[in-house]
């Protein structure tokens, strides 16, 4: 059995918003996360979609202890171990396969594997798991689509990203079986390039007192 999921509910029920970061370069790792947590962000996910995404993940671990810090786009066993070795709390994943939850269990990283139907659910839910990344959330149908979840599988938890922003967040997140919600729209290339992490903080506190617990 996979453990890790009441541990990952914990962290992003607390959280209800987690920015989706693709840090271009290392230097800006630990002011955006600085920025990000004065803003009232928990949980933050690092993709590794960049070379420096692991060692930003183990610098934002370090030099900001107050967030969470999840390795998003884990897609294989050695996404896996580079998110163990580099400090990640926990990982998503957009999808799943046995081999990479076996390696994630393996190692005692715990993961929120990405899900798009009631059967990929149901099937994880044999293993102990009950925590998962909807992805990608508006494709498959949103809000709509949890909502039908929600009357046969009430104790399975998501956290939607793909499609998600301040538009649509708050249907989400009142929705029994929504946990959080995951997007990029509170960091843009803009501010890497200007490296404006105050708007970056005022645009957090926004977003929280808007969305937030």
């Amino acid at each position: 059995m996979y453990s890790g999921s009441s541990k990952i509910r914990e962290w992003c029920s607390s959280a209800k918003i987690i920015p989706v970061l693709s840090i271009p370069r290392l230097e800006h790792a630990v002011p955006l996360a600085t920025a990000l947590a004065a803003g009232g962000i928990r949980v933050v996910e690092i993709t590794l979609r960049s070379q420096c995404a692991a060692k930003a993940i183990a610098q934002v671990r370090e030099q900001v202890p107050e967030l969470i810090v999840a390795a998003g786009t884990v897609l294989d066993q050695s996404d896996v171990i580079t998110a163990k070795e580099h400090g990640a709390h926990f990982a998503f994943s957009p999808g799943s396969t046995l081999r990479l939850m076996d390696v994630a269990y393996d190692v005692s990283l715990p993961i929120m594997p990405g899900v798009a139907t009631a059967s990929e659910a149901m099937e994880w839910g044999e293993y102990g798991i009950d925590a998962f990344k909807f992805f990608p959330a508006e494709q498959m149908g949103g809000v709509a689509t949890l909502k039908a979840f929600y009357a046969p599988m009430p104790k399975v938890h998501f956290c939607p990203t793909g499609g998600v922003s301040t538009a649509n967040a708050r249907q989400y997140l009142d929705l029994p079986n929504v946990l959080c919600v995951g997007g990029s729209w509170l960091v843009c290339e803009q501010h890497y390039a200007n490296q404006n992490w105050a708007e970056v903080t005022e645009l957090a506190q926004r977003a929280m007192a808007l969305l937030g617990p």
